[in-house]
């Protein structure tokens, strides 16, 4: 399958950017009622619906969930990607709904979705709250698993462009994980399907962003969903769409995400059956912190006290203004010996720092300033 040429076809284009919340959806959720149910299945804590998509009749069963922090949307403009193909009346399309029966929860946290946070109205970490159910939000995520009894659950994350697929200077653009299902991180038959598939999903995304897919760390936390489910005797795949290269917005990583549904769902309908070779799975490089958005080498700082070369990092804090994310360039680190790499590094060649403070660079302020007569704004280099 020519999976980039069917990403383009289907791309669902009315909804793009960072910032993805139910308003955005609900117009697609009525076009999308004349193919598949679409139903509320309850609401958050500030009374917005939580919205899900059955679609399909098959028998192998697969619950998705996206949006469980607010601000991870890249995963759910990937499920209406998904959508819009099965909906197209293929050969493909129909097969995949004949062999698959999809609950999709687009939006799980709309309170969070709204204002862009991580936690839901109660500032509670959803994905930290398996166990004691305490939000409504987890309850109708839990009562959902229960009623629906998957087969597999895709628990669907985005991660921060902090992380290297491993040791090396490439971004982990997609990132996966078997979860554990104790303390002692075993694999028995449950991980080991999850395994399987993460496997088929990284030898296609081999072919369009090479040594850029990452392994999530795998410590066991049965207050984490995926943990739970998996322990639940669930196999379940946490999905992490990170950074790709200047795509900040995440429409590059939207397509990785989609290809990984696709290829996912053609391997389990057609080939899961062997027990993986779990090497091939360990092989994946574990998810290392090792970038910073910007590092700026060789400043000469010179002021009354000062008459050094350093060297700092800014990194973009994204802030909701209205109805856009805004990437602010906040300056992180200041040291000689920056270990991480940058997204886009810039060799100042010992030119003087100024900036409109004190003309040295200080950690939580905004990334303007000047290096002779280079200009930088908010981080990027002026032309």
């Amino acid at each position: 399958m020519d999976f980039i040429s069917v990403f383009n076809q289907y791309k669902e284009v009315s909804i793009s950017g960072r910032y993805i919340n139910n308003s955005h959806i609900e117009p697609l959720l009525s076009i999308l009622k004349d193919n598949f149910k679409v139903e509320i299945l309850g609401y958050s804590v500030n009374k917005k619906p939580i919205y899900s998509i059955k679609l399909g009749t098959g028998k192998i069963k697969i619950f998705m969930w996206s949006q469980m922090h607010g601000n991870e949307s890249t995963t759910t403009k990937a499920l209406f990607d998904l959508f819009n193909y099965l909906r197209s009346d293929s050969v493909e399309a129909n097969s995949i709904l004949e062999h698959f029966t999809l609950l999709c929860i687009p939006i799980l946290n709309p309170d969070g979705a709204e204002v862009y946070t991580r936690v839901n109205a109660n500032q509670i970490d959803l994905n930290r709250d398996s166990v004691d159910l305490s939000q409504p939000e987890s309850q109708l995520l839990r009562k959902s698993f229960e009623e629906f009894q998957p087969d597999y659950c895709y628990n669907l994350h985005d991660q921060r462009s902090i992380f290297a697929a491993g040791d090396t200077k490439n971004p982990a653009t997609v990132s996966f994980l078997a979860p554990s299902f104790n303390d002692s991180c075993d694999y028995n038959d449950v991980r080991l399907k999850a395994v399987e598939i993460i496997i088929e999903m990284n030898n296609e995304l081999q072919k369009h962003i090479p040594n850029q897919v990452g392994r999530f760390d795998d410590s066991f936390n049965i207050n984490c969903i995926g943990d739970m489910f998996q322990s639940l005797g669930v196999p379940t795949i946490l999905f992490e769409a990170g950074h790709f290269q200047n795509d900040y917005k995440r429409e590059e990583t939207r397509k990785f995400i989609f290809i990984s549904y696709l290829s996912s769902l053609n391997y389990i309908k057609s080939k899961l059956k062997n027990t993986p070779q779990i090497d091939l799975y360990l092989n994946i490089p574990q998810n290392k912190v090792n970038f910073y958005d910007f590092i700026y080498k060789k400043i000469r700082l010179n002021t009354d006290s000062l008459n050094l070369i350093t060297n700092f990092a800014a990194h973009y804090n994204e802030v909701l203004v209205g109805d856009k994310i805004v990437f602010e360039a906040k300056i992180v680190e200041v040291n000689e010996n920056i270990i991480r790499n940058g997204h886009q590094e810039f060799d100042l060649e010992s030119g003087i720092y100024y900036d409109n403070s004190n003309n040295v660079p200080e950690i939580e302020q905004i990334a303007d300033f000047k290096v002779d007569d280079v200009c930088f704004i908010n981080g990027q280099k002026t032309v």
